[in-house]
């Protein structure tokens, strides 16, 4: 099987002169789900290269097996150091994708041409696509092949407006995507 994993480029909590990026457990507990099924795993991102990560997913009480099995992890830090640009990814190429969240996917993820290019690929092939926490966010501007918002009448769950209410981010993100 060949998994897709799409991080965020976006580094820039909002306004807030926080920064921010892909959360280390949402992109490590499934990548190794998927490298310790045997899967081959690509990643990529808008830009390619290095993506941001957010610092407080590495602070001591996010850390978790996967986290740390990840902080030592050479290969899969090289892999991250040098991610395919999404422009340069063919959904054809792939079994699934999957996106792993933290804030980053709500500024570029959610608009990205390419993301939506790829998701909307998978999902009319029939391929799965998936999301964790904010990166449901990446769904928001994908059509179906009638046109209509792929989530219309569908259940999807995510990090939702009541949670976002609770966190001192609430008054940066770019949009709520509701409960």
């Amino acid at each position: 099987m060949k998994v897709l994993m799409v991080l965020t480029s976006h580094s820039e909590l909002g306004n807030t002169g926080h920064k921010t990026g892909f959360w280390i457990e949402e992109f490590a507990a499934p990548y190794y789900a998927f490298k310790d099924a045997g899967a081959t795993i690509t990643i990529a991102s808008p830009k390619g290269g290095q993506p941001p990560i957010d610092p407080k997913s590495a602070e001591p009480a996010s850390q978790t097996d996967a986290t740390r099995r990840f902080e030592k992890d050479k290969e899969v830090q090289q892999l991250l150091a040098h991610t395919k640009k999404l422009s340069e990814i063919s959904a054809g190429d792939f079994d699934a994708v999957f996106y792993p969240g933290g804030h980053g996917p709500l500024w570029d993820l959610a608009i990205d041409a390419e993301s939506i290019r790829l998701i909307e690929t998978f999902w009319k092939n029939n391929k799965p696509v998936a999301a964790v926490c904010h990166a449901p966010s990446a769904l928001l501007n994908v059509k179906d092949e009638n046109g209509e918002p792929l989530v219309k009448d569908k259940k999807v769950t995510g990090y939702y407006q009541y949670r976002r209410r609770c966190c001192s981010t609430n008054q940066c993100c770019t949009f709520f995507t509701g409960r």
